[in-house]
């Protein structure tokens, strides 16, 4: 159980530790393999944080990717939309501009033939347009 305990909680540190003492043979032992497992447990922890901070800035990448796929969709669709929009418009758009054309000239024929009914119901006018070749003398080449 206590082995058990000791791998657990030390792993392969100190195995690892125990042999570097061992190497070096410092001459105060216990200070140097404090100092050691001191040194290995703050680079631990900062590969750790490192470890952490990739995995934080990859799933960061992966939601902006993410993202940025899904921008491209909406606008796709929303210039689709616009494009469908347009051609079910445009010819609305004509027909009544069309409508609006025939309607002017329609306006412009009525008056015109108001204008010609009002011509002709005045007194004198029907006669003075029959007569009006017949007013002017004629030219011959020889005068």
């Amino acid at each position: 159980m206590e082995t058990d305990y000791l791998k657990r909680c030390f792993g392969n540190c100190l195995t690892q530790a125990l042999a570097e003492v061992g190497k070096v043979r410092p001459s105060d032992p216990i200070e140097y393999l404090a100092h050691w497992l001191y040194h290995y447990r703050k680079i631990t922890k900062a590969k750790e944080k490192d470890t952490q901070e990739k995995i934080q800035l990859k799933e960061e990448y992966d939601d902006n990717l993410e993202e940025t796929k899904m921008t491209q969709i909406l606008k796709r669709e929303e210039y689709e939309i616009q494009q469908k929009y347009e051609k079910c418009h445009k010819p609305l758009i004509s027909v009544a501009s069309s409508t609006k054309k025939t309607i002017f000239k329609q306006e412009n024929t009525k008056l015109l033939e108001k204008e010609a009914l009002e011509q002709e119901s005045l007194p004198g006018t029907s006669n003075m347009l029959s007569e009006i070749p017949q007013q002017f003398p004629s030219f011959d080449s020889s005068g």
